[in-house]
């Protein structure tokens, strides 16, 4: 008999493997190094993204500005960082520091996270308008060379996304830090009462979210070779997904780093796929959902599965 908590662990898996299975079938070219570097070449910055927000998740809260936040490191990136590397480095590292002040604020004023992020989102879209108005902007040389290196054998976007599943499996799942981030989402009152500072927690776990959003933006931009404020609002979503589709919950400090991996990976080859059904890119998010929502079914009823054995 198959064994419930397995199964359930295997779920973003076998979803990932249901769709590259659907996809070669679909179309046998992508059976190949280069398509299957085409179909995942965003894979790395929607990972990136959707670990960012995973950080957040884990405190029990939900950061709907991540997206707006990603296409605002590849705005200063592509325009600030150019022109004065210093000036640039130290935007950047300030709107990390402002991730870690969010995170203070909304734990000390016992603010809803959803309310205070959507609120952030215009103010990260709005300096992004305000520094680059229209699309522009250019990817440092050294980044758009990273984000498209050929790797040999095994395609860099699986590379760089099974490294980045591995170090934050480490960090957050074998670690004393990750034990005590793990449990503010799950018993923050036991944390507190065992003398570990909550407000300390949210500020790491917020700015280690903020680190991630970063380098989202940067890969994007490595990709993309030019910035737009736009560029990617859907990441909120596609992070979101990406958490729950890899196992994750929104309460109780309940994540699975290289389940997050696998549903950022899950939702990039769905995008693939459904572009080779042809279909329209207004009914993707709409299809996008409805994967989502069929995991979530088959988690329901292997969950009750579980409880009643």
């Amino acid at each position: 008999m198959t064994n419930p908590r397995l199964l359930r662990a295997a779920l973003p898996f076998l979803t990932l493997a249901i769709v590259l299975a659907a996809t070669f079938y679909v179309q046998p070219r992508t059976m190949s190094y280069f398509g299957l570097n085409l179909m995942l070449q965003y894979a790395v910055p929607i990972a990136l993204a959707t670990t960012a927000q995973m950080f957040i998740i884990t405190v029990n809260d939900l950061d709907l500005s991540i997206g707006p936040f990603v296409g605002l490191i590849g705005v200063i990136a592509a325009t600030a960082l150019n022109a004065s590397p210093v000036l640039g480095a130290a935007a950047l590292l300030a709107c990390v520091l402002a991730y870690g002040l969010v995170g203070a604020l909304v734990h000390a004023r016992n603010l809803p996270s959803i309310v205070v992020t959507l609120g952030l989102s215009f103010v990260w879209l709005g300096i992004a308008v305000m520094i680059l108005p229209s699309p522009g902007g250019k990817a440092p040389a050294a980044l758009k060379a990273l984000m498209t290196v050929q790797t040999p054998y095994v395609p860099f976007p699986i590379l760089a996304a099974v490294a980045i599943g591995v170090i934050v499996h480490l960090a957050l799942m074998t670690t004393s830090f990750g034990v005590i981030a793990r449990g503010a989402g799950g018993n923050p009152k036991a944390l507190a009462r065992a003398g570990w500072s909550m407000l300390r927690t949210k500020v790491v776990m917020y700015m280690l979210a903020g680190v991630f959003g970063l380098l989202s933006g940067l890969a994007l931009l490595g990709l993309t070779t030019s910035a737009d404020a736009h560029v990617a609002d859907r990441y909120t979503l596609y992070s979101i997904a990406g958490v729950i589709l890899g196992g994750g919950e929104f309460m109780g400090g309940r994540v699975n780093p290289m389940g997050a991996v696998v549903g950022a990976l899950t939702l990039a080859l769905a995008g693939a796929f459904l572009i080779f059904l042809r279909i329209s890119p207004d009914w993707q998010i709409g299809a996008q959902g409805a994967i989502l929502i069929v995991v979530l079914a088959m988690r329901a009823l292997v969950t009750y599965g579980e409880k009643r054995s």
